[in-house]
């Protein structure tokens, strides 16, 4: 899953939302001096990471994508995942996307001093470009993608996989409306059964 996504997932807690945040910058062991929730909120985001992974739905729709797109089908899901969600936000979350998204920022600003130095430049990204709520516009997926593609190791095809993304749309969106529920679901049992140790 993405950003907007593990934000909602997190909950109104804010310490979980800024560790589900973190959760793409931090590697490794989860750092010892953090606040409990937002340690918490890392291990929420990698169980979650873990759970969309291993989903049947989501294996299934991996394979609509035919190399050389499929070995990037993970990130490609992710990242549309978010574009569906924000594009009937009101469906999975009683806050107005554009509200949701100010108060993100403003979170991510007011911590900015507990942000590793990698995050603190995707917050400014962020904010230039209007994120999350910018998720909802295809258009702004497209560039998305191009800018992750950059940031890998090899060439790759990101940048040319909106039209992939696009023509699959409807298959997509039912799988996210079968397979969202049901990891939320899931985090409401992890975290009934989790605790707040570091």
């Amino acid at each position: 899953m993405n950003h907007l996504a593990h934000a909602v997932l997190a909950g109104p807690d804010q310490d979980l939302i800024l560790g589900g945040l973190l959760g793409d910058f931090v590697h490794g062991p989860v750092p010892t001096d953090l606040r409990p929730g937002v340690a918490r909120g890392i291990r929420l985001h990698r169980a979650i990471d873990v759970y969309t992974d291993a989903h049947p739905v989501v294996a299934d729709l991996r394979r609509l994508f035919d190399p050389p797109f499929r070995r990037y089908a993970g990130i490609l899901l992710d990242i549309w995942f978010d574009h569906l969600l924000a594009r009937d936000f009101a469906r999975w979350c009683d806050t107005p996307l554009a509200t949701y998204s100010a108060a993100l920022l403003a979170l991510l600003r007011r911590h900015s001093a507990e942000l590793p130095a990698q995050m603190r430049g995707f917050v400014a990204y962020m904010q230039h470009n209007d994120l999350p709520a910018a998720y909802a516009d295809a258009a702004m997926i497209g560039r998305a993608l191009a800018g992750v593609g950059t940031r890998l190791s090899r060439a790759n095809p990101l940048h040319e996989a909106l039209p992939l993304l696009c023509e699959h749309d409807t298959a997509l969106q039912s799988g996210f409306d079968a397979f969202f529920p049901q990891l939320r679901g899931y985090v409401q049992v992890w975290l009934a059964e989790s605790t707040a140790r570091p």
